[in-house]
């Protein structure tokens, strides 16, 4: 369900709930590791007591060291050196009397006393600063004043008792730790050892890391944002625009977008911009093409359509044989028309079609023409007594970057166009040829009538033709089809009357490769 939710969502939405998303983690994740932070050092300072603890214990035990006031003393001050890294070592015996501490001797042995004083124990209570005591089972009353005998005394009562218990004190800038641990012999208990620590270093270390961190997350947070700006300027909203321009077009809204901006950019979405306004481009040419051809289709339809009304309405009130048979022709030559217009207008929106899916190769032209030719003979040199001729300048490469069946269709089409012009007996020349502008030069020479001066210009337009006589055989069509397959192809071509003798010249150049 929640995929199905991200899908609906824009491209904007999706980048901004994946930052969301990353920001929660990253949030998260400082959270623990600066909640972790001093648990962590505190546990290795604590085990680092516990070791001290069991150390001094198991010597106690091997002197077979006494838990009162005199032998303790004697103990603390021979085995000084184990106790100068700490700030305090605290003996009780079992009746949680004090018998011994660090703070009442001096450990140097260059200035050693005895000072034993019964002194009062440390006050902890919640009115000094930033108090942290952690429990392990030991029930203390904290909304009253908590003493380090109130604590030995809950922890004597407690189920943690015979295992070493840690709490921290911080005030007035300091940062103590203290570890307390029952001393047994012989399965009772004989009294309580507490090291005490000033570890300043624990806090040092944790305010250094947990500012480290919080910079660091920060940053991460400051450079998250800044991609996201640079992704949003540069990419999304370049997105968004390329939207925006499709919706214009479905809307054929002609309001200016800013594409333009787009296409000067030379990465993708550039090159993405660019072709996406060539094919919109592209398809409103084919779309206007479509609709201007349509409408030309139309308009040719509605000549023979009235010439076959006016006929039809005249051959019902005629009894005339001769003109009815007159009016038949016509009628059957306008049908012609009408039914040519339709087959060519299916077959050039087909060709349309077609083109949009072939792709151009390096071909010869050559073998192509030879071999229209060669087909074109076998069926007019029979049919018309037509003879279809074919040189070239002695090369027999000519390599253009075209596709193989529109060449053969725009010979062809040609071809057919010159032999509906052309008598019995004539003949056709096609030449082939290179030019000094690098281009391949295609000659159709016909010995037909000939183009009249002023429709040289005129032929190659649709619908267009120059022979009312033949009107049911040809649509005006073919010549048509012929230039746009060769403005697929890059080429030109150029209709002319033949300057030697009677008869039409057509010229196609194709750019040579």
């Amino acid at each position: 369900m929640f995929s199905k939710y991200l899908k609906t969502l824009s491209i904007l939405k999706k980048f901004l709930f994946i930052n969301f998303v990353i920001f929660t983690i990253i949030g998260l994740f400082t959270i623990v590791y600066l909640n972790n932070i001093q648990p962590n050092l505190v546990k290795k300072k604590s085990e680092n007591h516990i070791k001290i603890i069991n150390n001094t214990i198991d010597n106690l035990s091997r002197l077979n060291v006494k838990f009162d006031a005199d032998d303790i003393r004697k103990f603390l001050f021979s085995t000084r050196f184990i106790f100068q890294n700490l700030d305090r070592v605290i003996f009780f015996d079992s009746n949680l009397n004090l018998i011994g501490d660090t703070d009442t001797l001096d450990l140097d042995p260059r200035s050693f006393s005895t000072r034993i004083d019964e002194i009062e124990f440390e006050s902890l209570s919640e009115d000094k600063n930033d108090q942290n005591i952690e429990e392990k089972n030991i029930n203390i009353d904290q909304e009253k004043p908590v003493s380090l005998k109130d604590i030995l005394t809950d922890y004597s009562k407690s189920e943690k008792s015979g295992n070493p218990y840690t709490f921290i004190q911080e005030n007035y800038n300091q940062f103590k730790l203290t570890t307390i641990k029952d001393v047994e012999r012989e399965g009772s208990n004989v009294g309580y050892l507490a090291i005490t620590e000033i570890a300043n270093d624990i806090k040092t270390a944790t305010d250094e890391r947990k500012a480290f961190v919080i910079r660091t997350a920060i940053s991460v947070g400051f450079v998250i944002l800044i991609f996201s700006f640079v992704l949003s300027r540069y990419f999304i909203k370049p997105i968004q625009n390329l939207v925006h321009y499709t919706k214009l077009i479905k809307e054929k809204n002609q309001t200016k977008s800013n594409i333009e901006n787009l296409k000067n950019r030379n990465d993708e979405l550039g090159l993405l911009s660019t072709s996406l306004e060539d094919m919109t481009n592209e398809l409103q040419k084919r779309v206007t093409h479509a609709e201007n051809f349509s409408t030309d289709l139309v308009h040719e339809i509605r000549n023979p359509l009235a010439s076959l009304k006016g006929a039809s309405e005249i051959l019902q009130d005629t009894n005339d044989k001769d003109q009815r048979l007159k009016l038949i022709n016509i009628l059957s030559h306008d049908v012609q028309r009408i039914e040519r217009l339709i087959t060519d207008y299916s077959q050039m929106l087909k060709d349309e079609v077609a083109l949009s899916k072939e792709k151009m190769n390096r071909i010869n032209i050559e073998p192509i023409i030879q071999s229209v030719v060669d087909d074109y003979n076998n069926i007019h040199k029979v049919k018309k007594d037509i003879d279809v001729r074919y040189e070239n300048d002695g090369k027999k490469e000519y390599f253009i970057k075209g596709i193989e069946n529109r060449i053969e269709q725009i010979i062809a089409n040609l071809l057919d166009n010159s032999i509906s012009f052309s008598k019995k007996g004539s003949s056709i020349l096609i030449n082939v040829s290179d030019t000094l502008e690098n281009k391949v030069l295609v000659k159709i020479l016909d010995e037909g009538e000939g183009f009249k001066e002023k429709d040289t210009s005129r032929i190659f337009k649709r619908f267009y033709s120059n022979r009312p006589d033949k009107f049911g055989e040809h649509s005006g069509l073919g010549l048509n089809i012929v230039k746009n397959l060769v403005d697929l192809h890059d080429g030109e071509i150029v209709a002319s009357n033949r300057a030697d003798t009677v008869g039409a010249m057509i010229e196609i150049r194709f750019p040579s490769i």
